[in-house]
């Protein structure tokens, strides 16, 4: 039985200088956990012929699949705002791409499939725990209609990897529209290679923004793509409590997406200094410090673009300032219209902004839980009791003084309480991927081989906007002895 992939394979067809030729490094015995067989089918593969031995052999690395060309993608990063002048996939190599049901080009790539020359002296392998961590949280972060990166399968290989302590070994298998990030640039703009700069953005253009392939001036508007899908991407994770935990800048997609779920976390009671991060140590990646990183890192991007701008220097500076500047505005309007529809208001007006930043501080204020605020003020805009939402803060009365704002405005509003309830129900969601239920799912796992939790888990966060009355312990925040306090990264 033949496990088919239609590769169609176009970044390995670039210069040498963008990657290395690597196989992945096979491994002992390995065995599917889970396969995402609805991805399957939109990637064009076949979920049986997947799960069978052959097809776990493929997903682990211990088989290439005809037509494969595999490589180690090359870049570089500012982490932590320390610039590293060369990284690359040290655990993950490109097996190629496949043209999926929608015509979209779409990467395959095993994470922890052994060492690459990018590996810097690592073993290049991932433990369980982090594999299911990305699993959990990318197809979450999918179901809640967030730009991400997917998971195809989680694979355990049979060995061990060495960490503290012994580790069950796994392989993830991750889609994206492609794994090209500011990184990537910066790894040829600290070389000087302007040419390989402008294949890069070629590349990119056709990949990404073939529309733009035409523009008078391409790669002025390739960096003003790039900055509207991050400030639409960042405000979008605000809005549901998301904290990344790692935005260096070799995990900022060029395409938009959510990539690289090392210690990511979301939030529990609102706090907007909040980090759990263990490496983050000064609170760079923040949650609320998330859209100034983000432009940042959009900073560092431009500055490699700029040869690419023309010879005037001076010029090249100022025009992309001049793009980079539409970041605020972009993200600001992209926030405030996604708390707007969350508080449930249809239209905007003087006040809205400041109405919504007194419930944000007074949930702050009072350890509100960020995601069950939200949804029970769904509730209460059907319903006249509000009692559910004001249980979350420790001074019921904060939330009582606000809230009789809140259905003041509501009321100069023509939407009938049902209509304002569908539209906050279909952004706030019920379910989301708490710390405590992903440790719990990962320890059963790596501790007893049970996948029953992770298989639960799963199937609540495909649904994250329905009620789930059967599943809605899933909802509940941690208790105090239940609360995860530090995230980790994958390495």
């Amino acid at each position: 039985m033949t496990v088919h992939f239609p590769f169609q394979n176009s970044y390995s067809a670039l210069p040498d200088s963008f990657f290395a030729r690597v196989a992945p490094t096979p491994v002992a015995a390995p065995r599917l956990i889970k396969l995402n067989r609805s991805l399957a089918v939109q990637l064009g593969l076949d979920p049986d012929m997947l799960e069978t031995p052959e097809g776990a052999e493929i997903l682990a690395g211990k088989t290439v699949p005809t037509g494969a060309d595999p490589i180690a993608m090359a870049y570089a990063g500012h982490q932590f705002g320390q610039f590293v002048p060369q990284l690359g996939d040290g655990r993950a190599i490109l097996l190629g791409e496949v043209i999926d049901k929608d015509g979209v080009r779409r990467d395959i790539q095993l994470k922890g499939s052994g060492p690459t020359p990018f590996s810097r002296r690592g073993d290049g392998r991932a433990a369980l725990g982090p594999v299911l961590r990305e699993y959990i949280v990318s197809e979450a972060m999918f179901a809640l209609g967030i730009p991400t990166t997917r998971s195809l399968a989680a694979v355990v290989t049979g060995e061990h990897v060495i960490r503290e302590t012994a580790l069950p070994g796994a392989v993830l298998t991750r889609v994206a529209s492609s794994h090209i990030r500011v990184g990537t640039f910066q790894f040829f703009a600290v070389r000087r290679d302007t040419d390989a700069i402008r294949r890069l953005a070629d590349h990119v253009i056709a990949r990404h923004d073939p529309e733009l392939s035409g523009a008078e001036r391409p790669y002025h508007a390739l960096l003003a793509g790039v900055v509207a899908r991050q400030a639409d991407l960042v405000a979008r994770w605000l809005l549901v409590g998301f904290i990344h935990g790692v935005m260096n800048t070799d995990n900022s997609s060029i395409s938009g997406e959510t990539i690289d779920y090392g210690p990511c976390a979301f939030m529990d009671a609102y706090n907007p200094a909040q980090v759990f991060s263990s490496i983050d140590e000064t609170g760079r990646y923040a949650y609320a410090n998330q859209p100034r990183i983000a432009l940042w890192n959009l900073t560092r991007l431009a500055e490699c673009l700029l040869p690419l701008f023309g010879e005037e220097q001076e010029k090249t500076i100022e025009q992309a300032q001049e793009i980079l500047g539409a970041f605020p505005d972009i993200f600001s309007k992209a926030y405030q219209a996604g708390l707007r529809k969350k508080v449930g208001l249809f239209t905007e007006r003087d006040g809205d902004d400041a109405l919504i930043q007194d419930l944000l501080d007074a949930m702050a204020k009072n350890t509100a839980d960020f995601t069950l605020t939200f949804r029970k003020l769904g509730d209460a805009a059907g319903d006249e009791t509000a009692d559910e939402a004001r249980a979350q803060f420790m001074d019921p009365a904060a939330f009582d003084e606000w809230a009789k704002r809140w259905r003041e405005r509501l009321a100069a509003e023509p939407q009938t309480a049902a209509e304002r309830q569908a539209v906050m129900h279909a952004v706030n969601p019920m379910f989301i991927p708490r710390n405590h239920r992903v440790e719990a799912v990962i320890q059963a796992a790596v501790n007893n081989d049970d996948y029953a939790p992770f298989e639960e888990l799963l199937k609540v966060l495909a649904k994250p906007y329905e009620d789930q009355p059967e599943d809605a312990a899933y909802a509940d925040p941690p208790l105090p002895d239940q609360r995860v306090l530090q995230t980790f990264c994958g390495t």
